[in-house]
C-alpha cells in the first residue's frame, strides 16, 4: 500500500489582522489538514478566523524561538510525508525576514511539493498606519528594508533614501548612532510604530538624535517597525517642527 504524499503551502499572514490576509491564503487555510503557525502575526489571524483545523504553535517571538528553525523544517516534512496538506502560516510575508526560503528548501530536498502565498509585509503596511509612505515625490525615491541586526553602515543614501528597520527595538541605540554618523545626520526624522494593527498600536516620532531617549521614556516594545527618513514628516503624528521641514523639502 502506497502512502499518499502530502504538500506544504507557505502562507504569509500579513501584519496580524485577518482582513489583510489574501484570499488565496484564506483558501489554503480552509483546505489545510494541519496548520503550523508562528505566534507573532499569524496567531491573531487564526484567532479571528476561528477555523476548526488543528494548529501546531511553533512559538516564535522576538528574541525567543521556542522551537528551533531546524525542528520546524523537519516538522513540515514529517507532516507532509504522512500525507497531510500542511499550511505553514507565517507573519507578514514568508520571504521578508521570515526564513521562508529555508523552509521551502528543506521541503524540496525531501521531495515535498511546496506552494508559496505572499503576504502583506509589515515593512510597508505598518508605516502606512502612521501615514508614512516609504517613497514620495520630492522626499524619497527609494527605500531599504533591513533587520536590526544588519550592518547599517552599508546602507547608503541620505534621508531621501528611507530605511525600514524590522526587529529593531533592542538595537535601536546602535542603529540610531550608526545612521546619524552618515549622510542622514542626527536631525533625520524617525518613527517607531508599535503593535501595528493590534490593540496596543502606538506611534513615537523623533529624530535619530532623540529617538533613543523617547523610546526609553515611553517604554517602546516589540513588535515594532522603525522608519528613518524625511517621509516621516508626512505623518499626522509628526510634531510641528518636523512638519515644517516637509514644507521646505517639497
Amino acid at each position: 500500500m502506497t502512502t499518499r504524499l502530502g504538500r506544504v503551502t507557505l502562507v504569509g499572514a500579513g501584519p496580524g489582522s485577518a482582513d489583510l490576509l489574501t484570499v488565496r491564503g484564506l483558501r489554503a487555510l480552509e483546505r489545510a489538514d494541519v496548520i503550523v503557525a508562528d505566534r507573532l502575526g499569524a496567531r491573531p489571524v487564526l484567532d479571528e478566523l476561528g477555523l476548526d483545523t488543528p494548529v501546531i504553535d511553533v512559538g516564535k517571538l522576538p528574541g525567543h524561538h521556542a522551537v528551533p528553525q531546524e525542528r520546524i523544517n523537519a516538522l513540515l516534512v514529517e507532516l507532509a510525508l504522512e500525507g497531510k496538506h500542511v499550511v505553514r502560516l507565517k507573519g507578514g510575508d514568508p520571504y521578508v525576514f521570515g526564513r521562508g526560503g529555508e523552509e521551502l528548501a528543506a521541503c524540496r530536498d525531501a521531495g515535498i511539493p511546496v506552494d508559496v502565498v505572499p503576504g502583506v509585509t509589515s515593512a510597508v503596511s505598518v508605516p502606512a498606519i502612521a501615514g508614512i509612505p516609504l517613497t514620495h515625490r520630492g522626499l524619497a525615491t527609494a527605500f531599504s528594508v533591513v533587520s536590526g541586526h544588519d550592518q547599517l553602515g552599508e546602507v547608503g543614501g541620505g534621508r531621501d533614501h528611507t530605511v525600514v528597520l524590522l526587529m529593531g527595538v533592542g538595537t535601536l541605540g546602535h542603529s540610531a548612532h550608526v545612521l546619524a554618523r552618515g549622510a542622514r545626520g542626527a536631525d533625520c526624522p524617525v518613527a517607531v510604530i508599535e503593535d501595528g494593527y493590534g490593540e496596543h498600536q502606538r506611534v513615537t516620532i523623533g529624530t535619530l538624535g532623540t529617538i533613543v531617549a523617547q523610546a526609553a521614556q515611553r517604554r517602546v516594545r516589540n513588535p515594532a517597525v522603525i522608519v528613518v527618513g524625511d517621509v516621516v514628516t508626512l505623518s499626522p503624528y509628526a510634531p510641528e517642527e518636523l512638519s515644517a521641514r516637509k514644507a521646505e523639502a517639497l
